[in-house]
């Protein structure tokens, strides 16, 4: 397993030579590499088992250091920016020839992101490159929200894991592109569609892509865990599925179950976000054939749950 700690000099020298660690962010952990270096990125895509034509976030300092790998920043990005980092935003960008085309699995555009975590911030500011990074975690399978997840799943790939405490946030970045029609969410996340419209205005959203993604998480089938989601009215789904042998994910309601993880108890749209991927990673760990799960509010962060709900059911 893993070395799981603090240090931000053996986290550095590890990456500055090359290897992989995985650092805390305040939306999941995340698995590092130099994204100016080539074979580290492949290290990333094979640790994972990620396919090749899903590219990956690059994680920068700020505005000034994103400037250096992007050929242009927008004024809309750049207001985004402004209000927003360090922060859950990842802005597609048109990309300049030092970012690897393996980052951006060919296209020439790439993700950038700040992260808001006290840790990677110190980390970032350590190193000379910017570091690529997506979800520590088995590709398709659940985010991790804490250090001991990762463990759990990349422990034996990795030699160290930065343990930064359990995520705020709880689910990916949301991910926001320009185009000559204006901004568009190419997937939903920890910043909520009102937050960014609040900036720009009115904004499209294309967040699902079967097999050519533009941007990182758009395959309809993703984050999902062990057992079989089942997505509907919770009560409808127990008329047909034993209540014995079937666990039970809802927002608010209990049920009379011994497999329940209620999201939030007091209706907190943001608690239900914090919580999400580390429910569906315990049912795993229940004895149960599958987990009927009901989509929450659709405001504010619960676009971003919902969206990740249907992906984990999608077949």
């Amino acid at each position: 397993m893993a070395e799981i700690g603090t240090d931000i000099e053996k986290a550095a020298s590890l990456l500055e030579k090359g290897e992989l660690v995985a650092i805390p962010t305040e939306t999941v952990y995340g698995l590092a590499g130099n994204a100016l270096n080539t074979s580290a990125v492949v290290k990333i895509f094979e640790a994972k088992n990620r396919p090749q034509f899903d590219p990956l976030i690059v994680h920068v300092k700020g505005i000034s250091n994103a400037e250096e790998y992007a050929e242009e920043i927008t004024e809309q990005a750049r207001a985004l920016a402004t209000q927003f980092w360090p922060g859950p935003l990842t802005l597609l960008l048109k990309k300049k020839n030092m970012i690897p085309d393996l980052v951006t699995s060919g296209l020439d555009t790439v993700g950038l992101r700040c992260p808001n975590h006290s840790l990677t911030q110190q980390l970032l500011n350590r190193l000379s490159f910017p570091l690529a990074a997506p979800s520590a975690n088995p590709f398709g399978y659940v985010s991790p929200t804490t250090a001991l997840h990762v463990n759990d799943q990349l422990g034996d790939k990795i030699q160290y894991i930065l343990d930064g405490g359990p995520c705020k946030v709880g689910i990916e970045s949301t991910i926001i592109g320009f185009e000559e029609n204006g901004p568009i969410v190419f997937r939903f996340g920890g910043l909520s569609l009102e937050q960014i419209q609040s900036i720009v205005g009115k904004v499209k959203a294309q967040t699902h892509s079967t097999s050519n993604p533009k941007a990182p998480g758009q395959l309809k089938s993703h984050y999902a865990p062990g057992k079989k989601v089942i997505l509907g009215n919770i009560e409808t789904l127990l008329q047909q599925y034993p209540l014995k042998s079937s666990g039970i994910l809802s927002f608010q309601k209990k049920y009379n179950s011994p497999f329940q993880i209620i999201l939030s108890p007091s209706g907190n749209i943001e608690e239900a976000a914090q919580n999400l991927f580390s429910a569906l990673r315990s049912f795993d760990k229940m004895p149960v054939n599958a987990i009927l799960a009901e989509l929450v509010p659709d405001t504010g962060l619960g676009k971003a749950i919902n969206d990740r709900l249907r992906r984990a059911a999608a077949e």
